[in-house]
């Protein structure tokens, strides 16, 4: 299985939550590193930061963490999550509540390959590919 890794400097939290209401994320498995066993020490200022989560978004799987400050790397750089639909008003919807106080960078609309189609980086700095392909076009 692949499975995208998000990271985030401190809101994974309530990216997660953002996912939950535009998406339908859910949230299988969540530690925090306050529930790390005693050898694995952590900043009070990071305890309840989410260390590891694993959620769905319907038969799918991504997996995200709160990277410790000193291990952030940054936004992602040079790849997207892409969210495929079938229904182009459905896609539309998420689009623009999941890029809702980000940015967009290709407007959503219609292309030779798809009924629907849209660019945007999310407000938790996380891209985002959003898609409804046209009949011989599939994901």
């Amino acid at each position: 299985m692949i499975c995208p890794y998000l990271t985030f400097n401190g809101d994974c939290e309530q990216a997660l939550k953002h996912y939950g209401e535009v998406l339908g994320a859910k949230v299988d498995m969540m530690m925090r590193y306050g529930e790390a066993p005693p050898e694995m020490p952590c900043v009070p200022e990071h305890k309840d930061k989410i260390m590891h989560v694993r959620f769905s978004i319907g038969r799918d799987v991504l997996m995200a963490s709160d990277s410790p400050p000193e291990y952030y790397q940054g936004k992602p750089h040079g790849i997207s999550v892409s969210l495929q639909t079938a229904d182009p008003a459905e896609a539309e919807r998420k689009f623009n509540a999941l890029l809702e106080g980000g940015a967009v960078t290709m407007p959503f609309g219609k292309t030779f390959w798809s009924k629907g189609f849209g660019m945007g980086v999310d407000r938790f700095g996380i891209p985002w590919i959003i898609n409804s392909p046209a009949d011989g076009y599939e994901a």
